[in-house]
């Protein structure tokens, strides 16, 4: 009992992460699942590597990934830009209705998907795009909702940071430019870069906005929301194997760059 007691937060931790990545684990087998005898029943029924041999064998689901890629990619670099620009000029700067503009900035945030895509179509619509809905407008869609959660991770970021770091850097005779690049930005770095990953990781997966802004474009989503009236082929598990092993590789490196970041600081 005594060691329940001193260990119950880690058991209850891992206990949670467990049940967290359940549906990864499922997704992972079910990805070698031979299902060609059942289609419509996820149920695996015996082992094949065929899936992961013929990952686009269903027709259209390897263009709806590659397109799902660029559309997420493109709404990641825009939206992380942006963000953080706006990040910084909340954080740093005071300006007629910067408390406003911080509650303009929460409300995608807070509304609910289909209020949002709803709006954004008759947004598309009022302004002559509705007969031109596609891969543009997904992106547009895209960079409006992940902006929000842009500015509130890196401006989370900047609020934590020290500011006698810049002002020492400045007593040392650097520019303001050197400042920024040498101590600022490195500092900032991690939020940025996690919030660009959020991004990617919301637009990749989103479905309901993107539905509804989509015209004829299909992203991998949408393919696997119009596949599952058939049966879902099982390829669309090795996809989603793959992206959560790149995301755990990401993660991992970054991990290990900043402990070896620390390390050398440590040893200067």
């Amino acid at each position: 009992m005594s060691f329940l007691r001193r260990n119950l937060v880690l058991i209850l931790g891992l206990l949670v992460l467990v049940y967290m990545y359940i549906p990864n684990i499922v997704v992972a087998v079910m990805s070698f699942n031979d299902s060609s005898k059942a289609r419509n029943l996820y149920r695996f029924q015996s082992f094949t590597l065929d899936n992961w041999l013929h990952p686009c064998s269903p027709d259209g689901m390897c263009k709806s990934v590659v397109t799902s890629i660029e559309i997420g990619l493109l709404a990641t670099v825009v939206a992380t830009l942006l963000g953080t620009l706006a990040a910084f000029a909340l954080v740093r700067h005071s300006f007629a209705g910067r408390g406003p503009m911080n509650l303009v900035l929460f409300l995608p945030m807070a509304s609910p998907e289909i209020v949002m895509g709803s709006s954004l179509l008759a947004l598309f619509v009022a302004t002559g795009f509705g007969g031109h809905l596609g891969f543009w407008t997904i992106l547009i869609a895209h960079v409006m909702f992940c902006l929000s959660f842009v500015v509130v991770t890196v401006k989370s970021r900047l609020a934590g940071l020290d500011g006698n770091l810049e002002q020492a850097a400045m007593d040392l005779y650097a520019t303001e430019w050197q400042t920024f690049w040498k101590v600022t930005f490195p500092l900032v770095f991690p939020g940025i870069l996690s919030a660009a990953l959020l991004s990617f990781s919301l637009s990749f997966d989103d479905f309901i906005i993107t539905n509804l802004n989509a015209g004829q474009t299909v992203t991998f989503p949408m393919f696997v929301w119009g596949a599952a009236q058939r049966g879902v082929p099982m390829q669309v598990n090795v996809v989603g194997t793959l992206m959560f092993l790149i995301a755990i590789v990401v993660v991992v490196a970054g991990e290990l760059g900043s402990r070896r970041r620390q390390k050398l600081l440590a040893m200067r």
